[in-house]
Formats: structure tokens, C-alpha cells, sequence
């Protein structure tokens, strides 16, 4: 199907089959929402997607509507985004997901929502439809990022608005690094274990290419600390889904890879710290009403002026 379409190369760095089984696997274990502690901070951190939409308008070069009718959450696993929104915000939500078990397993919210299981590269709607779409943490894991991006960009309406927050590239470094020293010291060489993650300077030039503008792009850190790295492993086992992972680590790469971490990045309490890089981006689609930069050469003051602006200030306000 066109939903399980694309196979190994540098254009197609995820097995997305892969990554569906993972997802339904996950959602399905018995404790699954003590794993989602990232997923579940996200959302409702203020002026980040989700309950941050209010939060958010600051970062826009005007007030976000008092309440959108119709919006779609790409990605949405469990609506982790739906439980932090009102009536007041979202009128109606369709929550899209790769894998039909974390829609079987969604939160409660007041908000009317429908589930639809479709890819996010490959969205089934019509174009203008959504007023607002909004995507947490599920976006790293496409293949065509450019493509996602524009599938969002073709369902919003003109005014529209994409809140998205999704892990950047020094996501897990302490990890990668510890894994990769380990593995040339016992194998004589490495494999990637942790998935591909994109630049944040790339992501602005992919959401302008794709049609959005008055883009805000910020990143942000968090660190969360484990026991060990057992513990850390552990929460992270069915993640990574690029086609050249390694199957499985020697028990000795492992044993290793914990005593480089814990000598290069523990804590003094034992434990050891994992950083998460978290990209935050807002892109509006064209409308005529949108504010439109002035014309060039239309300035009334030059640079040279702006170490005047006090002076000029004080005298206004006499």
C-alpha cells in the first residue's frame, strides 16, 4: 500500500512497517503511559504545541483565533495534545496515527474527536480544510520530511496555522556517543543505534519550501535522569527503525558502553543524564489579510538613527 511504501537508501532512512509494528507493540504493554513522560511534557509546557497554543501567541506577529473549528493532531499516538485542549481552543479534533492500537488506547477530552489511521506523509484530506494542525514528537520518524510538511501545508486552510514540536539532532548524544566508543573498543567498529534526527538549521528552510511563512523556530532542552543505562536502554527498546540498525549489542559492547557513560556524563548521585533536543516551529499558510512586509526603501529612519531612539522617545512622550 501507499501507506507502507518506500524500502531501504539514503531518501528512505525509516522502515516505516517497522515503526507501525513498534507503535502497536507499545501501545499495547501494560504500564506503555510510563514510557510517555516526553510525549506527556511536551503538549502542556507553556508556549510549546499543544496546551501551549495561548501560550504561543506571543511568538506570532498576531493573536491566535479565539477558537479553531476543525484541527488535526498528525501523530497523534494516545492524544497526548487532545488532553491538554478546551472547547474554548479546539471546536472539533481528528487525530491521525501510523498505528490503529494507540487510537484504540486514546485519552479522554471534551473535545469532539474522530480517529483516522493514515500515514503522515501521506495525509487523506482535502486541501484547505483544517483550520489548525498541530504534531508533537511523531515527525522525525518520516521518511520525507519535506513532503510531510507539505501535506500539512495542503490541508490547512488560507490563515491556517502548523504548531509542531519534534526531537532535533543532539537528541541523545551522551548515548550515541558512549554506544560508538564502546562498540570500536570490543567490535573494532560501529552502528547506528539511535534513529537520525534532523538540523534545526535545515528545519526553516524546509518549512518555507514547503509554503509556510512567518515562521518561529525554536529549539529546547530536556534531561531526564536514568539509574543507568539499562534503565535508559530499556525505555527506549522498539524505537529506533532505520534500516541500518543493528540487530542486537553484545552484552560486553553494553557493559562497556555503561562505564563510558557513567565515567563521561554521570552524575555524582550514580545516575546518568539523557538529553532531549526539542525543535518547536509555527508556520501560518497565505492569506491576503496576513501582514505583509513594508516595501524596500520605504524605511523613515535608518540604522544610524537607532542610537537616537531614546532621545527621540523622550521628546514624544513630552
Amino acid at each position: 500500500s501507499r501507506q507502507a511504501a518506500g524500502s531501504a537508501g539514503a531518501r528512505n532512512p525509516f522502515d516505516r512497517r517497522l515503526k507501525r509494528k513498534q507503535k502497536n507493540w507499545a501501545a499495547l504493554q501494560p504500564e506503555a503511559a510510563k514510557c510517555d513522560y516526553l510525549r506527556e511534557e511536551v503538549p502542556r509546557a507553556p508556549g510549546r504545541a499543544g496546551s501551549g497554543l495561548a501560550a504561543a501567541a506571543p511568538l506570532t506577529p498576531w493573536p491566535l483565533p479565539t477558537a479553531f473549528p476543525l484541527a488535526l493532531d498528525v501523530g497523534s499516538g494516545r492524544g497526548y495534545i487532545a488532553q491538554h485542549l478546551t472547547k474554548e481552543t479546539v471546536e472539533k479534533l481528528i487525530q491521525v496515527d501510523i498505528a490503529e492500537n494507540a487510537l484504540k488506547c486514546t485519552t479522554e477530552t471534551e473535545i469532539p474527536t474522530a480517529s483516522v489511521v493514515a500515514d503522515e506523509e501521506f495525509l487523506p484530506f482535502k486541501e484547505d480544510t483544517f483550520d489548525l494542525v498541530v504534531s508533537s514528537l511523531s515527525l522525525h520518524w518520516v521518511n520525507d520530511l519535506p513532503k510531510a510538511f507539505r501535506e500539512i501545508h495542503q490541508v490547512l486552510k488560507p490563515d491556517g496555522v502548523f504548531i509542531g514540536a519534534m526531537f532535533g539532532g543532539d537528541t541523545l548524544y551522551e548515548l550515541r556517543c558512549s554506544l560508538q566508543l564502546a562498540e570500536l573498543e570490543r567490535e573494532g567498529g560501529f552502528s547506528p543505534h539511535v534513529s537520525p534526527f534532523t538540523a534545526v538549521s535545515d528545519l526553516g528552510h524546509l518549512l518555507s519550501r514547503a509554503g509556510f511563512n512567518t515562521l518561529t523556530v525554536d529549539t529546547d532542552e530536556i534531561q531526564v535522569n536514568y539509574p543507568g543505562l539499562f534503565e535508559l536502554m530499556t525505555d527506549l527498546q522498539g524505537n529506533n527503525c532505520s534500516w541500518n540498525r543493528k540487530p542486537l549489542l553484545h552484552r560486553e559492547t553494553i557493559l562497556a558502553a555503561s562505564a563510558i557513560y557513567q565515567e563521561m556524563y554521570g552524575n555524582s548521585d550514580g545516575s546518568i543524564p539523557a538529553t532531549f533536543q526539542i525543535y518547536y516551529m509555527i508556520g501560518w499558510k497565505f492569506h491576503e489579510s496576513q501582514a505583509k512586509p513594508a516595501q524596500r526603501g520605504s524605511a523613515t529612519v535608518s540604522f544610524g538613527d537607532l542610537a537616537k531612539i531614546n532621545g527621540l522617545l523622550s521628546r514624544r512622550k513630552k
